[in-house]
């Protein structure tokens, strides 16, 4: 007999998929671990932009000024549009992993972006 996965409980998609020792949801990138038994008790945390405004998975953002960039002589401008951010639990207060032209993978602080509105 089959196991069935759970819904993701962010989006409440049917589409989601064993990736080790978490879950994963290919509609909105929420990731959720295999142990946690009641996921709708699990706790969310919203992390927002300079402004305020809540960031979500996929969103564009703009960053608000320059960033020196460790190892390297360029910097990230002010002005500088990232696209397709995915939120992640903070890591030296690093919550935004992206992918920047000419800088690759980097993670950014929400307080240093705002959103862009569509």
């Amino acid at each position: 007999m089959e196991a069935t996965l759970p819904n993701c409980p962010k989006c409440d998609s049917e589409y989601t998929y064993e990736d080790g020792q978490f879950y994963i949801c290919p509609m909105c990138n929420h990731e959720w671990s295999i142990n946690d038994e009641d996921a709708s008790n699990e706790e969310i945390t919203v992390i927002k932009d300079v402004n305020g405004v809540e960031l979500n998975d996929g969103d564009t953002v703009t960053v608000i000024k320059d960033l020196k960039v460790k190892g390297s002589s360029n910097s990230i401008k002010q002005g500088t549009k990232v696209k397709g951010i995915k939120l992640v639990d903070p890591e030296d207060g690093h919550d935004i992993d992206c992918k920047i032209p000419g800088f690759g993978q980097i993670g950014l602080k929400s307080s240093v972006v705002k959103k862009v509105n569509k």
